[in-house]
């Protein structure tokens, strides 16, 4: 697999730089040497903050850490990482082989942040995404492994844009665009 560490607020001596890819090297037993995996190591309020990405043909899994100390946060983001692997095992090997989804390369095209100074509902974050089509199964498995509560995607028969969402009782939510 390949490793990209973007360290922001944060420097990184190569020896820890190493120890942390050493770390990461677990997660080869699991992916092709093609795969990029995104770790994003930052400061906020005398914490670390890990954040690891990776693209998985069609799927993201994605693990988030806080911790004082480098090491601990990636120990905790590899622990998620594994869960998420483990749980979602048969799943991802039954719907990977899907032509729909095999080129699904990031959701995520841009962030940027937008401040409105004087509105009274404040827009602090705008993301661009690209809706794939899938089908609304595959849809909650991919919501499910970002741990969001929603996932916009494209429905293959009506070409139109759909939404699934977690409700408040546990199940799942569709919303179709007219």
């Amino acid at each position: 697999m390949k490793y990209n560490v973007i360290c922001r607020k944060v420097e990184l001596s190569d020896s820890r730089k190493e120890k942390l890819l050493g770390k990461l090297k677990k997660l080869d037993k699991f992916f092709d040497e093609e795969l990029e995996c995104k770790v994003l190591v930052s400061e906020q309020k005398n914490e670390i903050v890990m954040e690891i990405t990776i693209l998985n043909k069609g799927f993201i899994l994605r693990a988030e850490a806080r911790n004082r100390d480098l090491i601990a946060a990636a120990d905790e983001c590899l622990s998620n990482l594994d869960r998420q692997i483990r749980k979602h095992k048969t799943k991802l090997a039954k719907h990977l082989h899907r032509p729909v989804i095999e080129e699904y390369n990031s959701i995520v095209d841009s962030t940027e942040e937008v401040a409105e100074e004087n509105a009274e509902f404040k827009i602090i974050k705008k993301k661009k995404v690209e809706s794939k089509p899938m089908s609304a199964e595959e849809a909650v498995l991919q919501m499910n492994m970002l741990g969001h509560d929603f996932f916009i995607f494209l429905n293959p028969d009506t070409r139109k844009d759909n939404i699934v969402y977690r409700r408040k009782d546990g199940n799942y939510g569709l919303i179709e665009a007219e």
